[in-house]
């Protein structure tokens, strides 16, 4: 079937996921309040208390997800008996969010897919709009959770973008890395779906099955080539 456009995930997809800046944040947790486990079981901590509670945040129950990752330390820590601010700490994580590296495929891949793309993120406005003008692509339009008020994998965001678009979802194919937020928020609306294995995700508690797997960009601008070469 011929495609209107692509859905991207951003972070993780395009760019490079935010593992390394979380385990920098939990490393400098572990070392100034002297806990006794190591950065990366933190991660895991502070990431499972964060799935649940990003859950409970769409509609008249939104937090930014700058806040999220606040109130989710916040009780990560008191888990461990550490009271404190968190605004340092997840400050750092915020300039990993403003300033993330691309994927070393992803302009070729953007040049090369023939179809408009549209990216929609988990992620404050501010955020996006300030990593996409460090990475050179102000120009790719998108929509966020904080726009639609409404996180991956719940259904919002995704109709928000089918809003702006107006494609078909019988013919958009979603791509990002989490088959919890990705795969499975996407294929509860009708799109075709694809999963960015890219293997380096701190947790992924999802179990969804993708139409399409690929394990970099460039892939996904094969496919489309096929998808286009099949239709015509």
């Amino acid at each position: 079937m011929k495609l209107d456009g692509i859905f991207l995930d951003m972070y993780g997809t395009l760019t490079a996921g935010d593992r390394a800046a979380v385990e920098s944040v939990c490393k400098h947790l572990v070392t100034d309040f002297h806990l006794g486990l190591p950065p990366h079981a933190l991660a895991v901590e502070w990431g499972t208390r964060f799935f649940v509670e990003i859950e409970r945040c769409n509609g008249p129950a939104f937090k930014t997800l700058f806040d999220l990752e606040k109130s989710t330390l916040i009780g990560t820590m008191s888990h461990h008996g550490v009271t404190f601010d968190p605004t340092p700490y997840t400050n750092r994580l915020r300039e990993y969010w403003r300033n993330p590296p691309l994927h070393p495929e992803v302009r070729d891949t953007l040049a090369r897919l023939g179809l408009p793309v549209f990216i929609v993120s988990n992620a404050d406005r501010d955020d996006i709009e300030r990593a996409l003008a460090n990475n050179g692509l102000s120009h790719v339009p998108f929509v966020t959770s904080e726009c639609a008020r409404s996180y991956k994998p719940d259904a919002a965001v995704f109709r928000a973008a089918l809003a702006r678009t107006g494609w078909d979802p019988r013919r958009v194919i979603h791509v990002g890395d989490s088959l919890h937020s990705d795969v499975g928020g996407a294929k509860s609306l009708g799109l075709r779906t694809g999963w960015l294995c890219r293997e380096d995700r701190i947790l992924d508690v999802g179990q969804a099955e993708p139409d399409v797997v690929f394990s970099h960009l460039g892939e996904l601008a094969d496919w489309a080539h096929r998808q286009r070469s099949d239709a015509a």
